[in-house]
């Protein structure tokens, strides 16, 4: 495990579990949850799930990463946008797992320029891709020029 040196430290609490509340303690984030129908929760309207923060959250983080190998590139990929599907079930060693699907989009960059920016972000600089390698199936597709 590579050790780091902190630049920021985010801090959030939850109570209740996934039928709970979380929030970010500087209050940057506050959100009720609640278990979805599909896994046999009550789906209260106007909550969120842990997934659905996990997705805002990696798609954001990809898509910073994506328009930091860019700049190295001297490419402009500020305009991409970066949805993060996130899928939680049963796993086959028992208990639940996640499984992670990246589709970055940019109609300005030609298709193999955008996938191997894609590519690059994904292997070298996004800390999320790193924290799921090996623990989470992520699937990167682009949709470029």
């Amino acid at each position: 495990m590579d050790n780091i040196k902190p630049l920021f430290t985010a801090v959030a609490t939850a109570t209740g579990g996934r039928n709970g509340h979380t929030a970010a303690q500087d209050g940057s984030v506050s959100a009720d949850l609640s278990v979805p129908k599909a896994m046999g929760g009550p789906g209260k309207p106007n909550t969120t799930t842990p997934e659905h923060l996990f997705a805002a959250g990696y798609a954001a983080c990809f898509g910073g990463a994506l328009d930091y190998v860019a700049t190295q590139k001297r490419v402009d990929a500020k305009g991409a946008s970066v949805t993060c599907s996130v899928s939680i079930g049963p796993r086959d060693a028992g208990g639940f797992g996640l499984a992670v699907k990246l589709h970055v989009v940019d109609p300005k960059l030609p298709q193999q320029q955008l996938q191997a920016l894609a590519n690059e972000a994904h292997e070298k600089i996004c800390p999320y891709s790193h924290a799921t390698r090996g623990n989470v199936p992520v699937e990167v597709t682009v949709q470029g020029a």
